[in-house]
C-alpha cells in the first residue's frame, strides 16, 4: 500500500514536469528560435535547454548520465527522486520566465542552479514530502 502511494506521488510529479515542460518549450519557441529554422536546429535548441535544466539540478547532462549508467533504461529524469521532480517542475517554470526576460543561457544556468540548491535544501527538510515517501 505504501509503495503504491509513493509510486502514485512520483508518477503525478513526473507528469507535472512533462506538463510544465510545455510552458518551458513555448517560451523557447517564442523567444529563442529564430523565424526560419529547420526541425533539426529547433530540436537541438530544445535539447540544449533541457540539458541546462539537468545540469542546474542534477549536475550533468542527459548524455553524461547515460554514459555513467549504461545498464539503465530511460533517462535521468526517470530515476529522479520526488524532491528532484518537484524542483525540476519549478525550474522549468522559472526558466520560461527568464527566457521571456531575455537572459542569456549562462546567466539562467547560474540562477537556476542557485534555485535548485535552495529548493532541494528546503524539500529535504519538508515533512509533507516525507509523508509521500
Amino acid at each position: 500500500m505504501e509503495n503504491e502511494r509513493l509510486k502514485l506521488g512520483w508518477n503525478f510529479q513526473r507528469e507535472l514536469t512533462k506538463i510544465n515542460y510545455r510552458i518551458h518549450t513555448d517560451a523557447i519557441k517564442e523567444k529563442l528560435i529564430p523565424g526560419v529554422v529547420g526541425k533539426k536546429q529547433e530540436s537541438v535548441l530544445y535539447s540544449d535547454e533541457a540539458d541546462m535544466l539537468n545540469v542546474a539540478l542534477f549536475g550533468m547532462t542527459a548524455a553524461e548520465w547515460r554514459d555513467k549508467n549504461p545498464e539503465k533504461e530511460g533517462n535521468i529524469r526517470d530515476y529522479a527522486a520526488l524532491e528532484q521532480l518537484v524542483v525540476l517542475s519549478n525550474l522549468e517554470s522559472i526558466n520560461s520566465v527568464l527566457v521571456r526576460q531575455g537572459l542569456a543561457q549562462t546567466e539562467r544556468l547560474i540562477r537556476l542552479n542557485e534555485t535548485a540548491i535552495s529548493q532541494m535544501k528546503s524539500l529535504v527538510k519538508n515533512n509533507n514530502i516525507k509523508k509521500l515517501k
